[in-house]
């Protein structure tokens, strides 16, 4: 018998499904960031852990293992995508089919590669910090290297924007603009903001002035560079979409600015961050709450037209619970982990820390579990396409040799 999964059709939006679980493996670390005391450090790490679970109620017990237990199976799901598809990939730069992606509007879902690299570093950072002992004490030897990893990145995603730009800037008429009529010419954008939040991660954490300043510098040029690109790519597709509708099988691509939203969010966050410890520059505790609060707005009414368009068109019908199959599936799943996230992070660091919300009160717990409940909708979503497109449902009898 012979595999026939969907996914045997190849395209680089399956790096999708690395990001995606990537994601979620950062859903279950908000438990631990918000919930568990780490003094002494911006994040938690494993001693931290192990001594809140040791000594904190059944509650707390509880939530500390549904966190390891889902950052341990994500992030196992985003190498197991990751290395699936990087294999894929290299067999599929040898067909006819990737040259015919590489001069249309498509070429760039090779964007996807970066982003999912970009991913995989942050959620094994993740890891590190929950699972490894002693990771703290050795934390800053590790910095220069994580931000050479996303300097590489951001450079390998450079490099595709470039030579897509370059195609559609200087041949002319090339670029099909009845196709351009979703947010998927966005996805360069999200590649950069993920290399972006990578590179700011070293602002928060690191105590070294240099490395500090390095990282708020390093996150800066790829944050703006991924606005630039995001505002150029949203306006000319608004334009393109007023003129020739939506298109149906691209339609999920109208979430895609709630993730951007939350990595930039999450980049700014880790700046001041380095920015109040290292350099004296000091904002307010509504300041940061207001700036989340303008995030989730966006958030939200991006949502709404988002989900406007998947209805009329009927996608969830067609290609979640029906038999028809599309990669650009899994570019469901970045909305509803990023507005999980950012809303973890809107409830403790903007309206906790401004005394808006006193913490675990009932009101907290109720905005708590709207993130919650998106996150695991979007663990159910993740199984459902994983099975949709990499379950051996079928097959097909080889004829003899």
């Amino acid at each position: 018998m012979q595999p026939n999964r969907p996914a045997d059709k190849y395209s680089p939006l399956y790096f999708l499904a690395s990001v995606g679980a990537g994601g979620l493996s950062v859903t279950f670390f908000m438990y631990l960031m918000f919930w568990v005391s780490h003094k002494g450090q911006p994040v938690p790490v494993f001693e931290d852990i192990l001594a809140a679970f040791s000594t904190g109620t059944i509650g707390m017990k509880v939530a500390i293992a549904v966190a390891w237990a889902g950052i341990a199976t994500f992030v196992f799901l985003n190498l197991k995508y990751l290395f699936w598809n990087l294999k894929a990939f290299s067999a599929f730069r040898k067909t006819d089919a990737y040259e015919t992606l590489k001069n249309s509007n498509a070429e760039t879902t090779i964007l996807a590669m970066p982003l999912a690299l970009a991913m995989s570093v942050n959620g094994l950072f993740v890891a590190g910090l929950v699972f490894v002992p002693g990771l703290w004490s050795i934390v800053e030897y590790l910095f220069p290297f994580a931000m050479a990893a996303f300097l590489a990145i951001g450079i390998l995603a450079l490099i595709y924007i470039g030579d897509f730009l370059g195609r559609v800037l200087t041949e002319g008429g090339v670029f099909d603009v009845t196709a351009h009529n979703s947010f998927a010419q966005m996805l360069p954008a999200f590649a950069l903001a993920m290399t972006a939040v990578g590179f700011s991660a070293p602002a928060a954490m690191s105590t070294n002035t240099v490395v500090v300043g390095v990282a708020l510098i390093g996150s800066t040029f790829f944050g703006v560079a991924s606005l630039t690109y995001a505002a150029l790519a949203l306006f000319t597709a608004f334009n393109s979409m007023l003129h020739y509708g939506t298109s149906k099988e691209t339609a999920p691509t109208l979430l895609i600015v709630i993730p951007l939203m939350t990595i930039l969010g999450i980049m700014a966050l880790r700046q001041n961050h380095g920015l109040h410890a290292t350099f004296e520059v000091h904002g307010t505790a509504g300041e940061t709450m207001i700036f989340l609060a303008r995030l989730v707005a966006i958030q939200v009414l991006f949502g709404l037209l988002g989900l406007v368009m998947l209805a009329r068109h009927n996608y969830w019908k067609s290609f979640v619970f029906g038999n028809e199959t599309s990669p650009g599936s899994y570019a469901l799943v970045c909305p509803g982990v990023a507005l999980s996230v950012l809303l973890q992070f809107f409830v403790n660091t903007g309206m906790v820390q401004a005394g808006v919300l006193d913490k675990y009160s009932a009101t907290y717990w109720a905005v708590t579990a709207i993130a919650i409940a998106f996150q695991f909708a979007m663990v159910a979503l993740v199984f459902r396409l994983n099975k949709q497109h990499f379950g051996r449902a079928s097959g097909q009898a080889v004829p003899a040799e």
